[in-house]
């Protein structure tokens, strides 16, 4: 489970970069990207092959981007996970936010290992205000049932 800190650290970060949305619309990167867009977040999708995705320019590496980033997220499988919190720490991103089902044991230790601030096993839009519908409502159950990081 993340610390409490982690994730307060990960959501106080206004521009960040995220792996995992498509070019087709259809993955839940697509919806973080859209509801951290719609939050106030400045947010640079990363894709290796897209030029844009819903209208907004791609950057095919971390190390691709505009301008320094407070953190980056994944929303990849864990195999892709493990290659990008490598290109990570060689882009200088101090923090990553692995979202559910993208994280390994193998990136989780890269990031312990390597000074990266690492939050997994969370969804990241049942932090970033404000928190609505199904993710408010999970988060919701997660502090009923003591979930929450803490």
């Amino acid at each position: 489970m993340a610390s409490k800190t982690s994730v307060d650290t990960f959501i106080a970060q206004k521009t960040l970069a995220l792996a995992g949305a498509s070019r087709s619309g259809r993955k839940f990167g697509n919806s973080v990207l859209k509801e951290l867009k719609g939050k106030g977040y400045t947010v640079y999708p990363v894709h290796p092959e897209a030029r844009e995705i819903d209208g907004q320019q791609c950057w095919p590496s971390l190390k691709d981007l505009p301008e320094e980033v407070g953190g980056a997220v994944f929303v990849t499988k864990p195999e892709q996970t493990e290659k990008l919190v490598r290109e990570a720490k060689d882009a200088g991103i101090p923090r990553v936010w692995m979202q559910q089902g993208a994280h390994s044991d193998a990136a989780v230790a890269f990031c312990r290992d390597n000074g990266i601030d690492a939050v997994h096993g969370e969804c990241i839009l049942m932090f970033t205000e404000p928190v609505k519908g199904v993710h408010g409502f999970h988060r919701w159950l997660w502090k009923l049932f003591g979930k929450l990081p803490k």
